[in-house]
Order: structure tokens, then C-alpha cells, then sequence
């Protein structure tokens, strides 16, 4: 097959649907002409693939302030906001994937090294090779960079992309849809499909190879459900319930400073930002004091209407047994304006315990780091953790201990989108990784090769009487505790087979 060459087309025509269409597409065709297209992608050198990914980018740094409008969204955030929260890290994305994706998608060849004795003249590969058509779920909350990334990462390895927005991004898709087919991408590589829940049950009926959702964990939960008849593969990457850790020694205007940007960022509708604050005794009282004089410059913000009805009996309970409301309000009409801050918690709160997608804090006094760690493992999910020490050493060991997928020490979600490293999470946060190499080798599939040379096939001839004995020695020869058991076994091989000749 005459492999694709990357080059900007003559006349462009974007394939993703117009901001009002509703289904107006067949999918199996949709699906069986992305198919086609993929077959000569998948056979195009990484470099010439990669070649797109860097038109793609010089195109997204030239153009993102008009990017970045796609995705203001009924949020109303800031350009400002969205050029460092998305675009940045998006751009940062596609250069780490042409610094490194090439030798991280190489073969990998299996020779001598290592190669156990009973394999002479076996030699292998390690190919990873795309898995065909992949579907790309995209939440709503950051509609350029975390679709971005993983359609970045998908194209890179050889895939054609199906994208379904978030609620209220289909603009951004869109746009980047657009940008890769100025960039050279044909159009049915990158299908963006209408925002309809229907969609995703569309593309699993017609066919795709592996899914790729970011959103909640009850609607991951149902799209596995669709996936497990089919047997087919896919990483999620769930609701988040995380946890912050103030140790008694720690800078605590940092750590309000922290708390206080994942409470505003994107109105607080971050995966990965905290939710439940576990603060040492001996600083409880001067943090929550810090922590309210900082949150009364805040900008109120009204919780979602969706979220209300199901927040409101959850901070009814939480406030009963003596908490009270650190920042925030609940109004009359049953309103709730953020960001929400409940302090002097008690363990054990359904609040604690639930992924609700809003600037809400619950603040907990802890007696140390065992009781810290102990309430922080304790909820059914495992997105992120971080942790406030000026003790370096200390804080990394109270990582390790931490049941999350990333554990940030004195900072606070940033971090997470350098595109060197992987992200996911653990129990209900989901599993499989986006970013990072582990990211791009999560969008292939593995194929070993493997040719032996020469005639000798022993293992084709019928097992013998004294073969048993053979293999155990074998066994001494190869791993036995020290070199008097292993040269007696190699002896004793010597004799066996001799004597078989001989019979």
C-alpha cells in the first residue's frame, strides 16, 4: 500500500459538524471510510506523521488567541486562563511527542542478551503498532487540552480519531479539527462527532478498536458496560475526590495560596483539584483563619444548578455536628454560592466520599501523619494527592504511602500538565494513562516477531525416560544458589546425555 504523505491540501474541508447539527451522519460508513484512511496512515513513517503534529503546532502558537475563544463556554473564563491552562500545555504536548515519539514507537529487537539457553538461535521484535480506529470521549471542563493530547498522542501513533465533545465543546473540537486539516491531516482522520450522548453508543455499535473517556465515574461506568460484551479495550480517566495534607510544618500561606487557585481555577471544576483538606492540630486554627481572610477576597461564584440538589443535603450533614461554613453561603431560595469551604468536619461524611465537580473544600483536623493518610486512602477514589511539608524528605515518604495516581509535594495541579508524565488514576478514578510516553504506548497495540535460525527443533521430539531428570538438572545449572551445585548439575548433564547417545 502506497504510504500517506503529510502535506497541506490545496482545498480544505473539515469534517467535524457544524455547532447545531444533531446526528446527520451514518456511523458505520463514518467509521468504515476513517478505517480506510487509517491504513495508509498506520503504514506512514512516525517522522513524516510527526511532520503534522509540528505544522499543527506552529499553527496553534500563531493562532491562539482565537483558539483560545472557542473555548470560553458558558463558564465565561478568562483568554488569559485558557492560553495558560490549555493551549500551553497542548503546545507543549506536541513537542515533547517530536522529540521523543519516534524512538519510543520504535521496534524493539530481542537478541543474545538474556536469551536462555534452550532458545539458541531464537531472535525476536517488539513492534508497537496502532490499534486502528480509536474513540475519544472529551469532558467538558478543559475542551482543548485534555482531548487535545490524547488526539495528539493517537494520530502520533498511527490511529484515526473519532472525537466526541463535552457538553458545549463541540467549538473547540472543532477548531482543532480545523488546524489539523490545515496542518495536513485528511479530513476523515479526524471526525468530530455531534455532542449527543447518542454518539459514543453510535461509535461503539459501529465498530471502533479502543475508547478513550474523561468525565465522570457513573458515566465511565456505563460506557464499560457497553465496551465488556464487545471485549473492547479503553483507559479512563475519572472523577476525582483528592486530598490535600497540611503537615504541621508546613508553609501555611503556601498552602492557602494553593488551595485557594484549585478553588478558583475554572471555577473549580478541575478533576484533579482538592477536595478534602486534612490539616495537623497543632496549625489547624491558624490555617482556617488564613485560609477564610484569603477566600473573602474570592469572587462568589453560584454553584451549578445541576450540582445543588445534589450538594445540599450532603452540606446540611456535613455542618450538623458542629462544622461550619469556612467561606460560602447558602441562600434562602436553596442557592449555593462558592467556593464552599466546610471546616471542622468530623470523618466519615458522605461528603468526603463524593466527586462533586465544584469549588468545595472540606477541612478535617488530623492528630498526625498516620491519621492524615490513614482518612485520605480512605474514599473510593484515587486521582491525585498533595501534600504541604518543608520537610522534603519527610513529604516523599509520606507519598509513597498514599493511595493516588500522582502525589504533588507544595504545588498544586500545574505540575500535572507537563507532558512529560503520565496521568491516571486508581479504584474509582479510573485506570489506563494519557501523557507521557506511557500515554502514547497506551494508543498502541503489541506485536512480537519472532525467527529461529538453524535445524534444531528438540523440542519436537518425544519426551524421553530420562528427560525429567535432564530438565531438573537444568534447572540447577541455571538458577542453583551457588557454583558447586550449578557445576555438579552441568556434569550430570554431560553424563545424561552421553549415555543417551550411547543408547
Amino acid at each position: 500500500m502506497k504510504p500517506f504523505i503529510a502535506e497541506p491540501p490545496q482545498h480544505l474541508k473539515v469534517s467535524a459538524l457544524a455547532e447545531g447539527d444533531q446526528f446527520l451522519f451514518d456511523p458505520a460508513s463514518a467509521c468504515a471510510e476513517s478505517r480506510r484512511a487509517q491504513l495508509a496512515w498506520g503504514w506512514t513513517s512516525v517522522s513524516a506523521r510527526l511532520q503534522v503534529i509540528r505544522r499543527f503546532r506552529l499553527m496553534l502558537a500563531e493562532q491562539a488567541g482565537s483558539v483560545a475563544s472557542f473555548a470560553v463556554g458558558e463558564s465565561r473564563r478568562s483568554i488569559g486562563e485558557i492560553l495558560s491552562a490549555e493551549i500551553i500545555p497542548l503546545a507543549d504536548a506536541c513537542r515533547f511527542l517530536e522529540r521523543r515519539a519516534e524512538k519510543l514507537l520504535s521496534v524493539r529487537r530481542v537478541g543474545r542478551v538474556g536469551r536462555p539457553l534452550w532458545l539458541g538461535g531464537v531472535k525476536a521484535l517488539v513492534r508497537r503498532e496502532p490499534f486502528g480506529l480509536v474513540l475519544v470521549v472529551a469532558p467538558s471542563n478543559y475542551p482543548l487540552f485534555l482531548p487535545g493530547v490524547q488526539v495528539l498522542q493517537a494520530l502520533t501513533a498511527g490511529n484515526a480519531v473519532l472525537l466526541k465533545p463535552g457538553p458545549g465543546g463541540a467549538p473547540a473540537c472543532n477548531e482543532l479539527a480545523r488546524l489539523f486539516n490545515v496542518a495536513g491531516l485528511p479530513a476523515s482522520l479526524l471526525r468530530v462527532l455531534p455532542e449527543l450522548p447518542e454518539s459514543v453508543h453510535a461509535a461503539i455499535q459501529a465498530g471502533v478498536d479502543k475508547v478513550f473517556f474523561t468525565g465522570s465515574a457513573h458515566t465511565g461506568v456505563k460506557i464499560l458496560a457497553e465496551l465488556a460484551p464487545r471485549a473492547v479495550p479503553s483507559a479512563m480517566e475519572l472523577s476525582g475526590c483528592d486530598a490535600a495534607i497540611v503537615r504541621a510544618d508546613a508553609d501555611l500561606d503556601l498552602a492557602v495560596r494553593a488551595l485557594t487557585f484549585g478553588l478558583r481555577l475554572n471555577s473549580g471544576r478541575t478533576c484533579i483539584a482538592p477536595r478534602r483538606v486534612y490539616v495537623t492540630r497543632s496549625v489547624a486554627t491558624e490555617f482556617e483563619g488564613r485560609l477564610a481572610q484569603a477566600l473573602s477576597a474570592c469572587s462568589p461564584v453560584t454553584i451549578e444548578p445541576s450540582l445543588q440538589q445534589r450538594l445540599m443535603p450532603l452540606l446540611l450533614q456535613a455542618l450538623s455536628p458542629g462544622a461550619h461554613l469556612l467561606a460560602g453561603e447558602i441562600q434562602r431560595d436553596g442557592r449555593i454560592m462558592g467556593p464552599v469551604v466546610v471546616a471542622g468536619a468530623k470523618p466519615g461524611l458522605p461528603l468526603l466520599r463524593e466527586d462533586i465537580f465544584a469549588p468545595l473544600l472540606t477541612v478535617l483536623t488530623v492528630a498526625d501523619d498516620e491519621e492524615a493518610v490513614a482518612l485520605a486512602n480512605d474514599c473510593p477514589y484515587a486521582l491525585g494527592s498533595t501534600i504541604f511539608s518543608r520537610d522534603e524528605h519527610q513529604a516523599r515518604a509520606l507519598a509513597t504511602r498514599l493511595n493516588a495516581g500522582v502525589v504533588i509535594i507544595n504545588d498544586l495541579i500545574a505540575p500535572t500538565a507537563d507532558a512529560r508524565l503520565p496521568f491516571g488514576g486508581r479504584k474509582l478514578s479510573g485506570f489506563g494513562l494519557t501523557r507521557g510516553p506511557e500515554g502514547l504506548l497506551e494508543m498502541t497495540t503489541t506485536k512480537v516477531v519472532i525467527e529461529r535460525r538453524g535445524k534444531a527443533r528438540p523440542h519436537y521430539a518425544p519426551l524421553h525416560p530420562a528427560d525429567a531428570d535432564l530438565f531438573q538438572q537444568y534447572l540447577t545449572l541455571a538458577h542453583g544458589r551457588n557454583w558447586r551445585q550449578r557445576l555438579a548439575s552441568l556434569r550430570k548433564i554431560l553424563v545424561n546425555v552421553a549415555r543417551r547417545k550411547k543408547s
